[in-house]
C-alpha cells in the first residue's frame, strides 16, 4: 500500500492523465466512501498487482495493489493524480434565501437576453426569414416577455431616412453577401419595427451629421414604434474619422465625440418631447477609454435627463478554447467594472447594446461552434451578475453570418446556450454566482421575487475536442431541500459541433429545428438524488446542468 496526502492544489488537467491511463472511471470518492478499483494495464514492473484499489482515509489516498499486474511509479502516480481530479468534487452552497450567505446579488431585468439587427439587414429578419419569430417567441415562452431588440450597427451610420419612399430600405450591393455602402429608409421600415410586441431601440445616424435628417426619422421612431425604449445617436464613433465620416472632421477624440454626443442628445430629445430617450454611449474599444464613465464626467443635469442607458458594445474573439473558458469570461466582462458602476450611480441602467464572439460577422472556425454555444450561456450569465441588464447578440447579413443564432436555412449552436441562459433566468428577480470566476468551472442561481431559488445552472468549461477522452468533473450541491431534483443537460458530442454541419447540439434532449425554430423531441430531465441535503452530479468537459430547485 502506498499513501499520499490529497490535501495539496497543483492538479494537472485531467486530459494529460487520461493520455498515459485512458479511461478513467468518473465516479466521485468521499473520505469513508466506496472504494475506487482500477483495473491495472501498465507495462513496466516496479509494482505488480492484479488491480488497484484507492481508498481516501483520514487526509491521505490509500493505493491498495493485488497480485498479478505490473505498474511503475510514475503510472502510479499519475493514477493518483487521476483519482484525485476525480474524487473531489467542486462543492457550492446554494442560499435558501436571496440576499443571504455573503454572496452578490443582481437585480434582473425582466428579459435579459436581446437581439440585435443590423440596420439595413433588419427587414429581411422580419420578413425573409421564418425562424425570427419563433425564435424569439421561444424565449418569450420562457419568461413571459418578448426578447428586446436593437436595430442598428455599422449601417445605420450609412442610413439617410427619407420620406418620399414607401419602401423598408433602398440600396445596391455587386454581392448579396455584402453590406451596402449607402442606403436610405422610409416610414415603413420603422413602422415594421413597431409591430415587434417587445421592446425597441432604434439606432439613428450621426456619422453624415445631418441632425434635421435624424430629427425627422426620430420623430417618426417616436410616433410608429409604440414600445420604442430607446434611440442611438451614432453607432462605433471611435472609427467616424477612420471611416471618413463628415462628423469626425478635424481632430476626434473621446472628448470631441463626447461633446458630439451630449449635443445631439438634447436637440434630439427636445425635438421629440421625450425623455429619458437616449441610448448613449455606444463605443466598441475596450474602457475605460470611449467607455460611459469617460462620456457620463461630461454630461450635465442638462443632458443626463434624456439619457435612458449607457451602453457598450464587446465582442471577446479569441479561439474556441479562450472564448468558452469560464476564466476568460469573467476576466474579460471585469473590463466594464468602472463603467457599469458609473451608470450605477446615475440611476441608469448599463446594457451590452451589440455583443457576439468575433467581430465582422463572426470566425468560421469559432462562431457557430457549439464552444460558443457554451460561451453566449455562461457570457449573459456573468453579464447579467456583473449588473449588465441586457445582452443583445448581434445578427448581421442574412446569409453572410456565422455567429448568427438563425438563418433561413439551419439553426446555429449557440441559441441553444442563449436559451438555456435564458431558462435559468426566466421569471426570476436576482442572479448570484456561486464561484469566483477564477477556475473553469461555474455555478449560478436565480431567485424569484419571494426570495426563494429558483434554479442553480453549473458548468464545466474545459474544452472537448472531439478526440481522445473526454474528460470530467464532478459537482456537490449542498442547502437542498426534498430527496430528488431533476435537471436539463445542455450537451454536443464536442465543442466543435456544428448545428449548421449535421453536429447533434441538445437542451434536455430537445432540439430546434432548422429553417423553423421549432422545438423538437421529447424534453428529458435527468432525476438527481439528494441525501442529507446534498447532491451529486458530473459534468463531462463542455457540458452545463440546469437544476430545477422547485
Amino acid at each position: 500500500m502506498l499513501a499520499y496526502p490529497y490535501g495539496f492544489q497543483s492538479i494537472p488537467h485531467r486530459r494529460s492523465i487520461a493520455a498515459v491511463l485512458g479511461s478513467i472511471n468518473d465516479r466521485a470518492i468521499k473520505p469513508g466512501g466506496p472504494v475506487y478499483r482500477y483495473p491495472g494495464k501498465f507495462k513496466q514492473a516496479n509494482h505488480c498487482s492484479r488491480y488497484i484499489d484507492v481508498h481516501l482515509e483520514k487526509g491521505s489516498i490509500q493505493l491498495i495493489f493485488h497480485a498479478g499486474t505490473m505498474a511503475s511509479r510514475f503510472e502510479l502516480f499519475v493514477l493518483l493524480l487521476a483519482v484525485i481530479q476525480g474524487a473531489i468534487a467542486v462543492t457550492f452552497t446554494i442560499p435558501k434565501q436571496a440576499h443571504t450567505g455573503g454572496y452578490k446579488y443582481a437585480p434582473l431585468d425582466p428579459a435579459p437576453v436581446g437581439i440585435s439587427f443590423e440596420f439595413f439587414a433588419f427587414p429581411s429578419y422580419f420578413t425573409n426569414v421564418t425562424a425570427t419569430n419563433q425564435c424569439l417567441s421561444n424565449w418569450k415562452d420562457l419568461t413571459g416577455v418578448w426578447p428586446p431588440i436593437r436595430i442598428g450597427g455599422t449601417t445605420q451610420d450609412r442610413a439617410q431616412y427619407d420620406a418620399r419612399t414607401s419602401a423598408y430600405v433602398v440600396y445596391s450591393v455587386s454581392n448579396p453577401a455584402d453590406a451596402p455602402a449607402s442606403l436610405t429608409f422610409g416610414s415603413s421600415f420603422l413602422t415594421l419595427a413597431g409591430s415587434y410586441a417587445g421592446s425597441v431601440v432604434v439606432g439613428l445616424n450621426r456619422g453624415k451629421n445631418n441632425i434635421q435628417n435624424t430629427i425627422d426619422a426620430a420623430k417618426i421612431a417616436v410616433s410608429e414604434v409604440k414600445n420604442l425604449l430607446a434611440i442611438e445617436l451614432g453607432n462605433e464613433p471611435e472609427y467616424y474619422s477612420r471611416n471618413g465620416q463628415p462628423i469626425a472632421g478635424g481632430n476626434w477624440s473621446p472628448a470631441t465625440d463626447a461633446a458630439s454626443q451630449n449635443n445631439w442628445a438634447i436637440s434630439v430629445g427636445s425635438a421629440v418631447k421625450k425623455a429619458p430617450i437616449i441610448q448613449a454611449g455606444n463605443s466598441n474599444d475596450s474602457p475605460p477609454k470611449w467607455g460611459a464613465a469617460e462620456l457620463i464626467a461630461t454630461q450635465n443635469a442638462t443632458v443626463k435627463q434624456y439619457v435612458k442607458t449607457y451602453a457598450h458594445h464587446n465582442y471577446p474573439g479569441g479561439s474556441v478554447t479562450s472564448l468558452m473558458s469560464h476564466r476568460g469570461i469573467s476576466s474579460n466582462l471585469h473590463v466594464f467594472d468602472a463603467d457599469v458602476s458609473a451608470a450605477l450611480r446615475e440611476n441608469k441602467p448599463y446594457i451590452f447594446g451589440e455583443t457576439n464572439s468575433v467581430s465582422g460577422g463572426g470566425a468560421a472556425g469559432v462562431s457557430p461552434t457549439f464552444g460558443a454555444a457554451l460561451w453566449t450561456m455562461d457570457y449573459v450569465l456573468r453579464a447579467s451578475y456583473s449588473n449588465i441588464s441586457r445582452t443583445y447578440f448581434h445578427h448581421g447579413t442574412v446569409g453572410n453570418c456565422q455567429y448568427c443564432f438563425w438563418g433561413r436555412y439551419s439553426m446555429g449552436a449557440p441559441y441553444y446556450g442563449a436559451y438555456a441562459a435564458t431558462a435559468l433566468l426566466a421569471k426570476a428577480a436576482h442572479l448570484t454566482a456561486l464561484d469566483d470566476g477564477n477556475s473553469n468551472y461555474a455555478a449560478y442561481v436565480s431567485f424569484g421575487a419571494d426570495g426563494a431559488p429558483l434554479k442553480a445552472l453549473l458548468y464545466n468549461s474545459d474544452y472537448f475536442s472531439g478526440s481522445g477522452t473526454r474528460s470530467s468533473q464532478s459537482f456537490q450541491l449542498q442547502g437542498l431541500a426534498g430527496t430528488s431534483l431533476r435537471a436539463k443537460r445542455l450537451t454536443a458530442d464536442s465543442a466543435m459541433s456544428r448545428v449548421d454541419q449535421g453536429g447533434k447540439v441538445t437542451f434536455g434532449g430537445q432540439t430546434f429545428t432548422d429553417g423553423s425554430c421549432t422545438v423538437a423531441g421529447t424534453e428529458s430531465f435527468e432525476t438527481l438524488a439528494v441525501n442529507n441535503g446534498q447532491l451529486a452530479v458530473t459534468l463531462k468537459a463542455s457540458e452545463a446542468l440546469l437544476v430545477y430547485l422547485q
